[in-house]
């Protein structure tokens, strides 16, 4: 069990729910809420980010990608306590149990009313549960040609949060503004999985994995780096601007102070073994920043319902 759990990455599980806490706090301003979505929606992508964690264990364990040249934790696969058919097993049991957890949130949010959005949901659940396993598994796995990035970005940060928004209020009309912090959290995700490469270089250049990191090169990733955690502190500040937050619903900008120390850590690093601990500090300062800014969303609500009443 202790190596299933490693395998599973728990570290990661918090930058994962991070969009569908957004966006269903989002829809609980608007006072449109069902605690089964949220639930549903949780175990979905939790199911999800566990499932990629697996199918890269996996992909890279078979593929020799995860070896000796390795700087992070050691992989179950690669370690050997866990067999490639093991492994296998879990993934395929994970993606059945995810699908499922899937068609049922989309049964709860549409029912019998909202067929087509249905069967899109449904899709896109199917793609999803896809997607992870095709990024470090098969000849194809688009992780070794650069595009795990655009995955992210769309599924942990636009689907996440516009996708559980739209699943409670069925229309974008009263959530266009959602799309700032919706980018936000995809940026900063993108960037933690940008932390992984780039502390990965060196020994993904060697096995043949182009990542966007050894594409461009560590220097210039850096580069790349601040722009995703820089342009997520912007937009999700324009969020509360164009929202007409109060003075005190800017207490999300206390995520602000450590993503700003990761950034100089960063700037200052020259040694990307040492980039490892700063994987979960941005994960978990992702999710602050989610967990602040969607209190900041609920103190918006009571106050209209104080004047209101």
């Amino acid at each position: 069990m202790k190596h299933w759990i490693q395998a599973a990455r728990l570290r990661t599980l918090p930058l994962s729910v991070s969009g569908i806490i957004l966006g269903s706090f989002y829809a609980m301003s608007q006072s449109i809420f069902n605690w089964k979505i949220v639930l549903l929606a949780l175990s979905t992508t939790l199911g999800l980010q566990v499932l990629s964690n697996f199918a890269n264990d996996y992909g890279d364990g078979i593929k020799g990608t995860d070896n000796e040249d390795r700087i992070g934790p050691k992989r179950a696969i690669q370690s050997g306590v866990i067999s490639p058919k093991a492994m296998k097993n879990a993934m395929i049991l994970t993606a059945v149990l995810t699908m499922i957890s899937a068609i049922l949130l989309v049964y709860f949010s549409f029912k019998e009313d909202y067929l087509t959005y249905s069967l899109f949901f449904i899709m896109l659940g199917g793609l999803a549960i896809a997607s992870a396993i095709r990024y470090t598994v098969g000849n194809t796995a688009y992780g070794y040609r650069g595009y795990g990035d655009l995955f992210v970005f769309v599924f942990f940060g636009l689907v996440s949060t516009m996708g559980i928004y739209f699943m409670f209020t069925k229309t974008f009309e009263d959530g266009h503004l959602l799309i700032l912090p919706a980018i936000a959290i995809g940026f900063l995700s993108v960037g933690v999985l940008n932390l992984n490469n780039m502390r990965d270089e060196i020994s993904d250049k060697k096995v043949g994995k182009n990542t966007i990191v050894v594409k461009i090169g560590g220097a210039k990733a850096k580069v790349y780096h601040y722009f995703l955690v820089g342009s997520a502190m912007l937009l999700v500040l324009i969020f509360a601007i164009a929202s007409d937050f109060h003075f005190d619903q800017y207490l999300f900008l206390l995520a602000y102070i450590p993503l700003t120390k990761h950034l100089i850590t960063v700037h200052k690093n020259n040694d990307s073994r040492a980039l490892d601990p700063e994987l979960k500090k941005l994960a978990l300062s992702t999710f602050l920043l989610s967990v602040l800014l969607s209190l900041c969303l609920i103190y918006f609500l009571s106050d209209i319902l104080v004047n209101n009443s």
